[in-house]
């Protein structure tokens, strides 16, 4: 699905590189966790990926086609979901009417269906009544499973997450992961997160780390 092409990037200098020649392959139905000591590169790794920056050297294909042919903009709303740490959602906005947001604006198949964005945040544990208060009065967790079930409205095949359990506590993290878990082998999504949490990396289906400029495959 998404292949990574001696890919290379850099601030100033080439030589202080965080990392060069990476050529790595993620496939439909898998859950990926990148992990690396902080400084390493993970979140610029990520925004590359997601269409947020360009790469210094290499490029990135989906299917088969370059992302900076297809349109980064383009890219970014259409074949891409992103799960930050800090949630992103709409802060005037209720659950429902984020989901329904979000599927307006990525021409989602599903936009305009209130019951299907209402059963999506029923499968993730909000109620009618939490799914039509103002976000910010929800709690960490659930306003990051609201973050989550956007992704799930949307038709974007890959999803990308920042950190998503930065946030949360022990019982939160763990049902969090199990979601992205159903994302990726029942809606056959490609999730990739980054993190830094162990028990996270371990619940993926495979995990790279970050080290010396280099991604290295670990057991899992």
């Amino acid at each position: 699905m998404l292949k990574v092409e001696d890919l290379g990037y850099w601030y100033d200098r080439q030589e202080n590189s965080l990392f060069e020649h990476v050529n790595l392959n993620f496939e439909s139905a898998t859950s990926y966790a990148i992990v690396g000591q902080s400084g390493s590169g993970k979140t610029t790794f990520l925004s590359l990926l997601a269409g947020l920056d360009k790469p210094r050297a290499g490029q990135i294909t989906l299917n088969g086609d370059p992302i900076n042919q297809i349109g980064l903009t383009n890219y970014r709303k259409s074949h891409v979901s992103i799960v930050f740490q800090s949630y992103n959602l709409l802060t005037y906005m209720s659950p429902l009417n984020n989901l329904m947001t979000a599927m307006a604006i990525t021409n989602s198949s599903h936009r305009g269906d209130k019951q299907y964005a209402q059963e999506m945040l029923r499968k993730l544990g909000l109620t009618d009544e939490q799914m039509t208060k103002n976000v910010q009065r929800l709690s960490g967790g659930q306003q990051q499973r609201v973050a989550i079930a956007r992704t799930m409205v949307c038709d974007a095949k890959l999803v990308v997450a920042d950190e998503p359990t930065g946030n949360l506590d022990e019982a939160n993290t763990r049902d969090v992961i199990q979601l992205f878990q159903k994302i990726a082998h029942e809606q056959q999504k490609c999730v990739i997160i980054v993190t830094h949490e162990p028990d996270v990396a371990a619940a993926c289906d495979q995990s790279y780390r970050l080290a010396k400029h280099e991604f290295k495959l670990e057991q899992v």
